[in-house]
């Protein structure tokens, strides 16, 4: 376990999968993140590369090879990342390519992951290295799982969350029996920027958002005010999940989706798919910021 803190934060990572795990308040002690029962759900806040979601069949298509990768792809649960970096706010890991990898993702890739606190925000940057001679097929994103409620005496329905702009997008639902996301949409706003919590919204698993305006969502509770925002500017897709009996909710920027159940599972035609041209480095980050007022 590594952690950072400062005078009004303390975090904490694991090293299995870069982690984060915790976040909580120096001052009050309050923690902020799900404390990942796994007779719930068993994470804390899981790294997606390169895939996002469930492929078909567990399986895409490279250059005529079929290969196989779990869902969420090969940093969740990975042992194998190292501590690359450490200074007084920040620390960053890191997961290179090896045999076992190119049997499942044949791209030389470099993975680093960057915590930085900074005041009452922590920035959580991705970097993505090319070092194979091809372009490198990938998405990434990230799946934070904050505690909900917060407070003792609140409950789950007394959350919402709140975006930076009145939105009208549609949630794109997933085929429950094999995670691929089908051609329905289900409307979640009417010109609304909040959506209020309640366990059944996820009955039929996460809402997936193709085209909000939002950059910015906030966890808001209606009885203690403001309780967390994240900023995903770098991030076209959102996820907001949890179980249906979970007393947390997932806010999940995404660069790429999960498979649809009409894909040829050829990884070089994936919605969302990014490329990266041989030598050359992509970075996109997110951050968490924990509103002042609890602290």
């Amino acid at each position: 376990m590594f952690t950072l803190k400062n005078e009004k934060l303390k975090i904490a990572i694991k090293k299995t999968g870069a982690e984060l795990c915790k976040i909580a308040s120096v001052k009050n002690n309050i923690n902020f993140m799900w404390d990942a029962n796994p007779e719930v759900w068993g994470s804390f806040a899981p790294n997606l590369f390169p895939i996002i979601g469930a492929l078909k069949d567990n399986t895409y298509i490279f250059d005529k090879q079929k290969y196989t990768l779990p869902k969420h792809g090969i940093i969740r649960n990975n042992e194998q990342l190292e501590l690359q970096d450490q200074s007084e706010d920040t620390l960053t890991f890191k997961l290179s390519y090896n045999e076992n990898s190119l049997k499942m993702y044949p791209f030389k890739f470099e993975f680093l992951i960057t915590y930085q606190l900074i005041d009452n925000r922590i920035n959580i940057t991705h970097t993505i290295k090319n070092h194979g001679d091809n372009i490198m097929y990938f998405s990434l994103g990230g799946h934070p799982a904050f505690k909900c409620p917060v407070f003792e005496n609140e409950d789950y329905a007394n959350y919402v969350l709140e975006f930076e702009h009145p939105e009208n997008s549609v949630t794109h639902l997933i085929n429950m029996e094999n995670g691929l996301i089908s051609n329905k949409t289900k409307p979640i706003f009417n010109n609304s920027n909040s959506l209020a919590l309640r366990h059944d919204l996820f009955n039929e698993d996460a809402l997936i958002f193709k085209d909000l305006k939002s950059k910015k969502v906030t966890l808001k509770s209606k009885l203690q005010g403001a309780i967390l925002s994240v900023s995903y500017k770098d991030f076209p897709y959102l996820g907001i999940w949890a179980k249906p009996d979970g007393n947390y909710v997932c806010i999940e920027p995404w660069l790429g989706i999960a498979d649809s159940e009409t894909t040829n599972q050829n990884l070089t035609e994936k919605e969302g798919i990014l490329t990266l041209i041989p030598q050359q480095v992509f970075k996109a980050s997110y951050s968490i910021e924990i509103h002042n007022s609890h602290l």
